[in-house]
């Protein structure tokens, strides 16, 4: 695998989705890539900087599991130029870990941040999940709380969802695990909200806090609708124009790959998709959505069909309008995704 990822690197070159770009961020995620050996991980990024223009400051991050984070793996990785960390630490509870069925307990996440303090990697970002059937608010609180008692500098705390089709949901089903409750949900992020406010942390994307000057670069580019390239089975690239993904299949992947041809396939936009992919994304963000921009890059009227249809949302209070930009309240975010579908115009204009 590692050598057919290094061969679509080198295929990708000429890639006209971030052609003439110089690379910023580089995110190794999907699946494990920390239990990658370092000369993997290390050849991988040869091949990207020998390939593409690489800003020599840009934010290069590795997700990782508390289980394989220790003092030689960190020196390792931050040896190679690894200088962001995505933890999925999950909590800090070991009754919804387990329920989870992560490999990791309480103490190894604990374990985990102060390693990566020690290590002299100070931009990282840890995950936190909540919404799990047996959270109360009070051990939910205790996980934030703990977050911030160890001044994490950035956290992406996401409500638990179950997925059709998926383990879970049979498991649900059957009575074999508690169900969800939304309003539990809604009740722990709106108290979320208060608690890192509280902090000092900025709230700048729904599901994303940091202190400042630790946005995560990377993310952010997809919610500014900024074009990437995605390698390996199952990546997404997105151009602003159109979208394109690599098969899911390994076999099938390491096989084309072999033939020297990049097995995926692609979505060509249409005006009204770029838009409507605009409003989603950037209702998610602390900036909101420009009016202006919409203006320009589309049209008056798309402008003033979403000023229209957005009327309802300020009169309920769950968006307001400052300097030509339309945010979600506190109580909006709760909504984000139905207030954005909402906005939405014609796909097919």
């Amino acid at each position: 695998m590692i050598q057919s990822l290094k061969q679509e690197i080198l295929l990708s070159k000429n890639d006209p989705y971030i052609l003439g770009q110089t690379i910023q961020t580089i995110y190794f995620g999907g699946g494990t890539p920390s239990l990658l050996d370092k000369r993997n991980i290390e050849e991988l990024l040869s091949g990207v900087k020998n390939n593409f223009e690489v800003d020599p400051a840009a934010e290069i991050t590795l997700e990782a599991n508390p289980d394989d984070i220790n003092a030689i793996s960190l020196e390792g990785w931050k040896n190679i130029g690894i200088n962001r960390l995505s933890v999925g630490l999950q909590s800090f509870i070991d009754r919804d870990l387990k329920w989870m069925n992560r490999v990791h307990n309480s103490q190894q996440a604990l374990l985990a941040i102060k390693m990566i303090k020690e290590s002299g990697i100070n931009n990282y970002s840890v995950d936190l999940i909540y919404g799990t059937p047996s959270l109360t608010i009070e051990e939910w609180k205790k996980n934030v709380e703990t977050i911030i008692a160890l001044d994490v500098p950035h956290v992406a705390a996401y409500a638990l969802t179950v997925e059709p089709g998926t383990a879970l949901q049979s498991m649900i089903k059957l009575g074999k695990k508690a169900d969800i409750s939304s309003d539990d949900q809604a009740e722990q992020f709106l108290q979320l909200m208060e608690w890192m406010k509280k902090a000092g942390y900025e709230h700048y994307e729904i599901s994303n806090f940091a202190r400042p000057g630790f946005r995560s670069k990377h993310n952010s580019s997809y919610w500014k609708g900024t074009p990437y390239l995605g390698i390996g089975p199952s990546a997404h690239s997105f151009s602003g124009k159109a979208r394109k993904w690599n098969i899911a299949n390994n076999p099938r992947y390491i096989k084309s790959i072999k033939k020297n041809a990049i097995p995926f396939e692609e979505e060509v936009l249409t005006k009204g998709q770029q838009l409507n992919e605009y409003i989603m994304t950037s209702l998610r963000t602390i900036d909101g959505l420009d009016l202006r921009f919409v203006e320009k890059n589309f049209s008056p009227d798309d402008r003033l069909n979403i000023e229209s249809d957005s009327a309802v949302y300020k009169n309920k209070k769950m968006m307001l309008l400052e300097n030509e930009h339309l945010m979600l309240t506190q109580e909006g975010k709760l909504f984000a995704d139905g207030i954005a579908s909402a906005l939405f115009r014609s796909q097919s204009e």
